[in-house]
Order: structure tokens, then sequence, then C-alpha cells
């Protein structure tokens, strides 16, 4: 698995688990699926992602996206 995978896979189960929390435990927990979107917008455009920092740091390859 390369870097863009993990991040995207990532990406995917925190989604998954915010929409878990506004269901089960409370709306506010929106704001956190809101986090996740912009960042993955923001990521989009500068390339710059804190889960791509982690995980390059646990040695998964680089792949195209975040180098």
């Amino acid at each position: 698995m390369n870097l863009d995978r993990a991040v995207m896979a990532f990406a995917g189960v925190m989604i998954l688990v915010s929409i878990a929390l506004t269901h089960f435990v409370s709306p506010w927990f929106w704001l956190f699926t809101a986090f996740i979107g912009v960042n993955l917008f923001q990521a989009s455009f500068t390339g710059f992602c804190p889960a791509a920092i982690i995980f390059r740091k646990f040695g998964v390859a680089g792949g195209c996206a975040f180098k």
C-alpha cells in the first residue's frame, strides 16, 4: 500500500466514524466530518496533509499525490 491509498483509506474510516458518532452520540459530531472534508479539500490544492506526514514517519512508501 502506498501513501496515497493509506491517506484515503484513513480519511474514509474517519468519515465513517464521525457519521456513526453523529448518529449515536451527538449531532455536533458533524463538525468533525466537516473538518475532515475541509482538510481533504485543502490537501488537494496544497499537498500538505498531516496524516501523510504521520504515515510517512511510519514507513509507508510515497505515492503520486504526497511526495
